[in-house]
């Protein structure tokens, strides 16, 4: 359960086991997830419970919660400049999504003086860039915020807590894998993600 903005029951407090309370991270070790680059991720609702909409005829019908999740996957590149999105797909009970990390902010133009670029800010040091699991951590912290608020009631978690990913190597992998997404809900009845396969 999450408790967003509340304390947890003393009930639901354990002390820190490392044998038993260990996740494992899913990200390629030693890897820099806030490169520029092309990144295939998937993120899947917490029990793969059907929380966004229903396939009918090979074609996914959004619900309100399904919205959301559009408006939120849409508004990434607001909060995080350096970012664009590629193909995306909204499934019942997880999204397939392409996230492109730039290497610098989307619209900065380099400044210069006298034949010589300049840093931009001044004195000001440039922004950190955000790593793909900030990125995906925002889009799942404000859809489930906003999911909750609608449904009332106590604050459930919407998402599991990893995410998959994929880094794309190469123009044919990005081809394959944006077919992959823009094809899902035609593949819906095979879907290893779909309950009643």
């Amino acid at each position: 359960m999450n408790f967003v903005g509340r304390n947890p029951p003393l009930k639901t407090m354990t002390k820190f086991d490392p044998k038993i309370h260990h996740r494992h991270s899913l990200r390629l070790r030693g890897y820099d997830y806030s490169q520029a680059g092309f990144y295939f991720i998937t993120i899947v609702t917490q029990g793969r419970e059907a929380l966004f909409g229903e396939v009918v005829d090979g074609e996914m019908r959004l619900n309100r919660y399904g919205e959301i999740i559009q408006r939120w996957w849409n508004e990434i590149p607001k909060h995080f400049p350096n970012v664009e999105l590629g193909a995306f797909v909204i499934m019942p009970n997880h999204l397939h999504g392409i996230i492109i990390i730039h290497e610098n902010r989307r619209g900065t133009v380099p400044v210069t003086q006298g034949g010589e670029t300049l840093q931009p800010g001044g004195e000001t040091p440039p922004l950190r860039k955000p790593t793909l699991g900030q990125v995906a951590a925002y889009f799942k912290y404000q859809t489930t915020k906003e999911i909750n608020a609608l449904k009332g009631g106590p604050v459930t978690r919407i998402w599991q807590r990893i995410f998959y990913d994929h880094i794309i190597r190469n123009q044919h992998d990005l081809e394959l894998t944006w077919l992959y997404i823009e094809s899902n809900p035609a593949r819906w009845g095979v879907d290893h993600e779909n309950p009643h396969r």
